[in-house]
């Protein structure tokens, strides 16, 4: 979505530095609505018929296209629900070893489901929103009572998620083989994360105030269609899945990956290498009877490698904390500092994922909120 001007925010697609026009390129009434939904509504379809005319549009250099320094992008799709999962094996082995180290780093559950919580879809934004320190309640180390104040230990979560374009109904679960029947593409997510507070109040419901405040999402959603070529095998799962989730194996996803703080690629990463797919996690949200709608967000969780340097959030690179980065200014992070600006890009073959930027804002307690 975008905005021209002193106009409404209407469709567009993305062509390099550009963008065409759909409200005005003749492709169709739906592109004139302020957000993607209606369209994401049409189905599977419609979608791949749209995509189709609108590549021979561009083929024939016909326009209306505009500059994208000339225009302000704006959150794509209104956000119906949003859920983020806990996918990759790596991260989750990580942060084990790291809060858990005289134990197994996975959980007895997570081999057998794709672990998840429900988040915050009103506080859903759009790449380049400035992101405002939270407040909260922590615990700090030694301390008997908790205090009130700025998080401490802000940090990033490298993610990629799918949108829903097709719902479904309360009471029917979607198998994994119907996943693109009912999701239209994918986004870039940055689960901004304020450590310290989740680990004061993550026990025993899970995340809440740390994880809520704000999550930003690319401003371009891309179709499933156009990572085709990206669709790889993904890797073996052990012990064999439960019935519900068996399949969904050929829908990992070979997209290059990077974090970029302040200017220095910081991470490398690939998300081929999630142990539960985007298959997997659609039929596990909804095997219980939940429906799904158009605008539902899901997120893979944070994407980490087994390589050093391919971790996707600032806990794993800096071993909480423990070995800073060092910038090539000749500054040091452990986790984020006002001022800093995280840069999130993606790339599948030839199809560019839209980068997801934030800046961190100082925070602003209320006074007495800690009263």
């Amino acid at each position: 979505m975008f905005v021209a001007g002193d106009g409404p925010a209407r469709v567009g697609w993305r062509a390099g530095d550009a963008i065409l026009d759909l409200a005005n390129a003749g492709l169709g009434d739906v592109f004139a609505a302020h957000e993607l939904n209606p369209f994401l509504a049409l189905g599977r379809n419609a979608w791949e018929d749209a995509i189709g005319r609108i590549e021979s549009h561009l083929v024939s250099g016909r326009g209306p296209v505009l500059p994208l320094d000339d225009v302000e992008l704006t959150l794509p799709f209104r956000v119906a629900d949003y859920v983020d999962f806990y996918s990759s094996l790596e991260h989750a082995s990580n942060l084990g070893r790291l809060f858990r180290p005289d134990a197994d780093p996975l959980l007895p559950n997570w081999r057998h489901l794709p672990v998840g919580y429900h988040g915050r879809a009103g506080t859903v934004v759009v790449s380049g929103t400035p992101v405002v320190r939270p407040c909260g309640q922590s615990l700090s180390p030694g301390a008997d009572r908790p205090e009130f104040g700025p998080s401490r230990r802000l940090d990033i979560e490298l993610e990629l998620g799918f949108v829903v374009g097709v719902g479904s109904r309360r009471g029917e679960p979607v198998p994994v083989d119907d996943f693109a029947d009912h999701v239209f593409g994918v986004v870039l997510v940055n689960d901004w994360s304020a450590r310290d507070i989740q680990a004061w109040e993550y026990q025993p419901l899970g995340p809440f105030l740390g994880k809520s405040f704000a999550t930003s999402v690319s401003a371009w959603v891309t179709p499933l269609a156009l990572l085709a070529e990206g669709r790889v095998e993904a890797p073996p799962q052990e012990p064999e899945p439960l019935p519900y989730l068996a399949g969904g194996r050929d829908w990992g996803l070979d997209v290059e990956l990077e974090v970029e703080l302040n200017g220095a690629v910081v991470s490398r990463g690939n998300a081929r290498g999630l142990y539960w797919t985007m298959p997997q996690q659609l039929a596990h949200a909804t095997v219980n009877g939940a429906s799904v709608r158009t605008g539902d967000l899901m997120a893979s969780g944070t994407i980490s490698g087994a390589e050093r340097g391919s971790e996707g959030s600032l806990i794993e690179l800096t071993g909480n904390g423990a070995e800073p980065l060092q910038l090539p200014d000749g500054t040091a992070r452990t986790f984020l500092e006002d001022g800093d600006e995280v840069v999130l890009r993606g790339r599948a073959g030839s199809a560019e994922l839209g980068e997801v930027r934030g800046r961190v804002l100082p925070a602003v307690c209320r006074p007495g909120a800690e009263r």
